[in-house]
């Protein structure tokens, strides 16, 4: 199925709006608030960290039932998916407000709500990204299409990424849970206004191991796994590169997260412009050797190389871009050419998200422990210690992403060329 009507700059603010509080929430939820909850209230970090990783597991292993539980609605109608989406929101406003304002201090009191309303609050944010995701893929269109939709969605989602780095810090948490209230409500209320998808004939209901038993899907996944650990880990360890590798002066953090995702944003025109003259999956190929190139140029970064590491953020910002744009759109063609379009979407951004949230999983479990078993601990001068920060920051990604990037190719590329008549 294809959309012959044009997707229009109205048509990206309406669906797309809504990626602004959903990305704006995941950066309090998963970085904010752990930090809150150790510097304000003392709870001791163990317990912290026992409880957040317990919500996150489960948040991770109901994402498949939460995309199959969406194909049910869209089944209905896509009035029922908004309406399950608004209720989604009202518990994801809810529980974000409640997590930043408990009523006690007790540690034990204190780890149990947290434990009470982080599933709750992840579930919700699970059922409004899986629920958005698969809206805009049902809405169908050829490759360039596809992106332009996903572009819209993660374009916004950029904005939100800022503003939550931003807003928390200049005008405190109460500022940052109003703002996400009131753009969650805005997002929502557009959402309610963007073109619905194509109505379908009946669909019977989709076994939710379906996306896995698709060699397509399967082969895609492999790709987004790989490139999402590889960017992960310096994610994680950005902090540490930045205090340590480098000694940059106090305070630059945010100038190089700023630098790197303004960039991200202002690349995505050109890789979608790329994405007309070679394709979706040779963009995101060349996506993926930009970040290589980047990063091996990082290797060589030492104490005091600021504005050298400005650069590179810049650089991975534009590589970032092609993340951003190109696989959700792979993804949608891969549904439609599995035949599944019209009554699988939400099983398949289920796995997606799943894996998405693995990603981050693995990227800790990798990273961290290679450095504690080499011997760098924070805050290091050691001249061993810092190398090893560097190859773990710099070059475990750059084997990551050509892994990645052979995987594409062979897997993906080379695939379909073999594919075609």
């Amino acid at each position: 199925m294809t959309v012959t009507t044009t997707f229009s700059t109205r048509d990206g603010l309406a669906y797309g709006l809504l990626g602004l509080p959903l990305a704006f929430v995941a950066l309090p939820l998963y970085v904010v608030l752990p930090h809150h909850y150790a510097s304000t209230f003392g709870l001791p970090l163990a317990t912290l960290g026992a409880v957040l990783l317990g919500a996150r597991l489960l948040d991770a292993f109901t994402d498949p039932l939460i995309g199959r539980w969406t194909d049910r609605r869209f089944a209905q109608s896509p009035r029922a998916v908004l309406a399950l989406g608004g209720m989604a929101a009202v518990l994801l406003a809810l529980g974000f407000a409640l997590l930043f304002f408990p009523p006690t201090r007790a540690p034990t009191a204190l780890a149990l709500w947290a434990a009470a309303l982080l599933v709750p609050t992840y579930a919700a944010f699970s059922v409004l990204s899986v629920g958005h995701q698969a809206w805009g893929a049902r809405l169908g269109g050829d490759a360039a299409q596809r992106s332009r939709i996903v572009a819209w969605r993660e374009g916004a989602g950029l904005v939100g990424v800022v503003t939550a780095s931003v807003v928390p810090l200049v005008w405190g948490i109460p500022a940052m849970v109003l703002v996400f209230v009131l753009a969650l409500a805005m997002g929502w209320w557009a959402w309610t206004q963007a073109t619905p998808p194509p109505s379908q004939a009946a669909q019977p209901d989709a076994p939710l191991w379906l996306p896995l038993q698709r060699p397509a899907f399967r082969r895609l996944l492999l790709v987004f796994v790989l490139n999402g650990i590889a960017s992960a880990v310096p994610a994680t360890l950005v902090l540490f590169f930045v205090q340590d590798r480098l000694q940059a002066p106090a305070g630059t953090e945010p100038l190089f997260l700023l630098a790197y995702f303004v960039c991200a944003a202002l690349s995505i025109p050109l890789w979608l412009r790329l994405v007309r003259a070679i394709g979706l999956a040779r963009s995101w190929l060349a996506g993926m050797l930009l970040a290589v190139v980047t990063f091996m140029g990082a290797f060589v970064l030492g104490a005091g190389d600021v504005l050298a590491f400005a650069v590179v953020c810049a650089l991975s910002g534009l590589a970032l871009g092609a993340d951003l744009a190109v696989p959700g759109a792979m993804l949608a063609g891969t549904v439609a050419d599995s035949g599944d379009q019209g009554a699988a979407e939400g099983a398949y951004f289920g796995w997606w998200n799943f894996a998405t949230k693995l990603n981050l999983a693995l990227a800790a479990g990798l990273a961290l422990p290679l450095l504690a078993l080499v011997g760098y601990v924070p805050g290091s001068r050691e001249p061993t210690a810092l190398l090893w920060l560097s190859v773990t920051y710099c070059l475990l990604p750059c084997a990551l992403k050509l892994i990645a990037a052979c995987a594409l190719y062979m897997g993906v590329i080379r695939q379909k060329h073999q594919e075609s008549p």
